[in-house]
């Protein structure tokens, strides 16, 4: 029979990332006044903000008939996407006094802030729409199998990008001004704002290259029944993910030493 340390032991790393997980919720949501709301007011925000502007230049949305409803189909994928990769790319730097401590990881403090941010994500798209249809009275279909995998995709290409990032912004701080002028551009890009498939061929090409995209369009399907988002391709988003993955995890495993001693 295995002995108490034994088994303590097994159970070492989902305590560490647990305890990292509420030492962020703490940290991030706890200490401002109002604390998980702002999750929710900044996608509100943003989709009232495009709602309102499109109302006044276009007489309806690409797909529908509810502005709202049509911008949180696309800005909440993108905010998956864009907060997993912020997130995962600070987490050594915000977790470096934790990882002092022998049994806490580089691993654990990368998989806490994933784990935290998908949840979170999750929970903000699920009352956000679901407020959307009831205030509007929207009457939908929806396919919650594909809309969760438009969600998980856009979380993992976000955590690919950001292991990458984590290297990167550690060792070198000039990196994360980069990246954000870099990855601003994707917010107009990803069709967040207009529909790809009817694009002209040359430019809609282009247009998919963009591995944002397609969560967006994927999302996009399980809302509205009349949406095919022929263009997905869900080869394309996991094969860049998994090599940018790859990659990063192997950047951090050879250098995570070195990053907590002389990476910023």
């Amino acid at each position: 029979m295995p002995s108490t340390p034994l088994i303590n032991q097994k159970y070492v790393f989902p305590r560490s990332v647990m305890a990292l997980m509420l030492r962020e919720m703490s940290t991030t949501y706890g200490r401002s006044p109002g604390g998980y709301i702002w999750a929710f007011l900044e996608p509100l925000g943003g989709i009232v903000m495009m709602s309102v502007i499109f109302y006044f230049i276009a007489r309806a949305p690409a797909l529908g008939t509810n502005f709202p409803l049509y911008f949180a189909t696309g800005f909440l994928p993108f905010m998956m996407y864009q907060s997993t990769a912020a997130r995962v790319g600070q987490a050594i730097r915000y977790s470096k006094p934790l990882l002092s401590y022998p049994k806490v990881t580089y691993m654990d403090a990368v998989l806490a802030r994933l784990l935290l941010n998908f949840l979170t994500q999750t929970v903000v798209t699920l009352i956000l729409i679901t407020s959307i249809v009831l205030i509007f009275d929207v009457k939908l279909s929806i396919d919650y199998v594909t809309c969760g995998h438009a969600l998980f995709m856009a979380a993992f290409l976000g955590f690919a990008i950001g292991t990458v990032n984590c290297y990167l912004m550690s060792m070198f701080p000039i990196w994360q001004t980069v990246w954000s002028v870099v990855n601003r551009p994707l917010f107009l890009l990803s069709g967040i704002f207009f529909l790809i498939d009817p694009l002209p061929a040359n430019f809609r090409s282009l247009l998919l290259y963009n591995p944002v995209a397609h969560p967006i369009m994927m999302m996009r399907r399980g809302i509205y029944i009349s949406y095919d988002a022929v263009y997905v391709s869900e080869l394309y988003v996991y094969s860049i993910s998994f090599v940018l993955m790859a990659f990063g995890l192997l950047l951090l495993h050879r250098y995570h030493k070195i990053m907590m001693d002389e990476g910023a």
